[in-house]
């Protein structure tokens, strides 16, 4: 806003009376403010004003320049109260006394308190001393914004404060409140029917004859869908399966899918973590031992992961990490279908699929006599690749919803959603440890979120610091977030049409909406009605 008295412009407009004696008085141009003009009244009873050429315009005096800081404080105070009677938001202002000097009537409203009651007050007389951020602003300095507020038990507010500094010394502080209490309630009246829905949820997927095999395996970018297609054409066979992929990217999950696609219901899968186990107990820990076999051993004996697997999978995890003297066992067993338990002298039948996984490179481990090429070419029959999660960014909002489900639930927090600011986060950071850091991160931020709201200054150093991955997709800029949930939006109409052959009428009751919705849909995300 303009001042009202800009310089000397004002004065200037007067008749100022010339003086013939001018040495002994300082001289200002007509472009300077009131404010530097005060401090040359106190050395000096006059001042002379100049013109930009330097030519003697006349001279003010201490009375000429109270009468404009009068005038310019009055003209302030009429626009100050204008603007807070306009305003329908709750503005508390409080001296550095912390008595209220400013209750307007939104505050009214909100707190049910009049003005008349509250100003010249202090606040604490009003609200316990914890619970007033107005408080906390002025004795610190701190300024908040959006932050959702609890002044009293039975009232939530969304509150912005900024402490009011004068010559580097707080002697003030200013909270602007909107009330969110029906907001807040109605969000923990959905949440407590989400918790009923996902209980039910769960006792219906136990009742279930047949589940989705894929279930817990989340996106529809194009490179999961290829997986998940590749999966179901293993479903009849046994053949041992590959899994290669960064670690993170959730191998176990496809390898109990490609099992889960074609074992009844009830046959094991035992997972073994192949980087997890002591090279001296590896042996034991995979084809068991009788009893006495070893010093500390079970006097009963113990089975090993590959009996617990008869009949079903036996999932070999970080099969790279596996030592050279078990895979020439191993690659026996797979062969010959037949093994010893160690000190045993009976030989056990092995009746299992064997499905495994590594971040390694094997074929550079062969070159290299870590490991051994005919194990290799024995596991290398079907080897699927999975993508990491920053070459399949359409994944991330799917995911990121379904971890604060799941984390909202877990921890009782009502989350109110994820802002565009912190999807854009997510959307770009390269996320080197994939879901597993994925999920991490979003446990953190619903930890963190004891408000209900997901805030960009909870996120993990290494997300808001480390260089962040830009996709083809987004170069020149951000893509705006309309932009990604219509790309994400897409791709789940499209499976949806693949699923059901084209058959539009079928794939809109699969999406759960009407035809005319799905057409509009299709239209306005450009998919092809042919």
């Amino acid at each position: 806003m303009k001042h009202k008295l800009p310089a000397l412009e004002q004065l200037m407009k007067t008749d100022l009376t010339l003086l013939d004696d001018v040495h002994t008085y300082p001289a200002v141009r007509p472009d300077h403010s009131l404010v530097s003009l005060i401090p040359l009244f106190r050395k000096h009873e006059r001042i002379l004003v100049k013109d930009q050429s330097g030519c003697l315009l006349g001279y003010l005096e201490k009375s000429d320049v109270l009468e404009a800081v009068l005038e310019s404080y009055l003209y302030l105070e009429a626009y100050f109260h204008t603007i807070l009677q306009t305003m329908d938001a709750s503005v508390t202002v409080i001296d550095e006394n912390a008595n209220i000097v400013v209750w307007t009537q939104g505050a009214e409203q909100i707190f049910s308190l009049k003005a008349e009651e509250a100003i010249g007050r202090p606040i604490t007389r009003f609200f316990p001393p914890e619970m007033i951020q107005t408080l906390k602003t002025l004795r610190t300095g701190e300024s908040v914004y959006r932050r959702q507020h609890q002044p009293r038990e039975d009232l939530f507010v969304l509150i912005n404060t900024n402490p009011v500094r004068l010559n580097n010394r707080i002697v003030g502080a200013v909270a602007a409140e909107t009330d969110i209490t029906s907001q807040v309630r109605l969000n923990q009246e959905l949440y407590n029917a989400t918790r009923k829905v996902h209980h039910l949820q769960q006792e219906m997927a136990k009742l279930s004859p047949a589940s989705d095999p894929f279930a817990s395996i989340k996106g529809t970018s194009p490179a999961i869908r290829q997986i998940k297609e590749l999966i179901r054409k293993l479903g009849t066979t046994s053949a041992p399966v590959l899994f290669l992929g960064e670690s993170g990217v959730g191998k176990e999950l496809f390898a109990k899918a490609t099992h889960d696609i074609r074992e009844k219901a009830g046959a094991p899968f035992i997972a073994i973590n192949c980087g997890a186990i002591p090279p001296t107990l590896f042996e034991s820990e995979l084809f068991g031992y009788e009893k006495g076999a070893f010093s500390g051993a079970d006097q009963k004996g113990k089975k090993g992961m590959i009996e617990l697997a008869r009949g079903g999978t036996l999932f070999l995890d970080e099969i790279g990490e596996m030592p050279l003297d078990m895979q020439v066992k191993l690659l026996r067993v797979l062969q010959e279908k037949k093994y010893y338990a160690v000190g045993g002298t009976r030989q056990i039948e092995a009746d299992f699929r064997v499905i495994a996984a590594t971040n390694k490179d094997l074929e550079a481990l062969v070159k290299e006599g870590r490991f051994r090429e005919d194990l290799f070419y024995r596991l290398n029959v079907v080897t699927i690749k999975i993508p990491p999660l920053r070459e399949r960014i359409e994944d991330i909002i799917e995911l990121t919803h379904y971890f604060l489900y799941e984390f909202s639930l877990l921890y009782g927090r009502a989350i109110q959603g994820v802002s565009q600011t912190v999807m854009q986060d997510l959307l770009h950071y390269s996320w080197p440890g994939n879901i597993r850091e994925l999920r991490n991160t979003i446990e953190r931020l619903v930890v963190f979120a004891t408000d209900g709201i997901i805030k960009e200054e909870d996120l993990p150093f290494s997300v808001q610091a480390r260089q962040k991955n830009v996709p083809p997709a987004f170069a020149g800029g951000r893509m705006a977030l309309q932009e990604e949930l219509d790309q994400h939006e897409r791709q789940v109409i499209l499976l949806a049409l693949e699923q059901e052959n084209g058959n539009k009428q079928a794939a809109a009751k699969r999406l759960g909406i009407s035809r005319a919705t799905l057409y509009n849909k299709m239209h306005k995300l450009k998919i092809p009605f042919s």
